[in-house]
C-alpha cells in the first residue's frame, strides 16, 4: 500500500481536471529523506513535457537539515 506524500488540494477547486494520471519520479537521496519528513510543496507546481517525457517542474522539495554540500537544489 501506498500513502501520497503531498497533494495540491486548491487544482480541483481552481481548475476543471479532465484526465488524471499516475506517475513516478526519480529523486536523489536527500529528496528523500525530506519527502519522508513530510516536508513539499507543490501548490506551485505542474508537469511539462521536456525531451518527450513529462517532469514536474516548479516543485518545492526544501533541503534536508542533515544533509551535507551534496543536498539537493529544492526547487526543480
Amino acid at each position: 500500500m501506498t500513502r501520497s506524500i503531498a497533494e495540491n488540494r486548491k487544482a480541483r477547486h481552481n481548475y476543471f481536471i479532465n484526465d488524471t494520471l499516475e506517475a513516478g519520479l526519480i529523486l536523489t537521496g536527500t529528496e528523500v529523506k525530506s519527502l519522508r519528513l513530510g516536508q513539499a510543496s507543490i501548490a506551485e507546481a505542474y508537469a511539462g513535457e521536456k525531451d518527450g517525457s513529462l517532469h514536474l517542474l516548479n516543485a518545492h522539495i526544501p533541503e534536508y537539515k542533515g544533509g551535507n554540500r551534496f543536498n539537493h537544489d529544492p526547487l526543480r
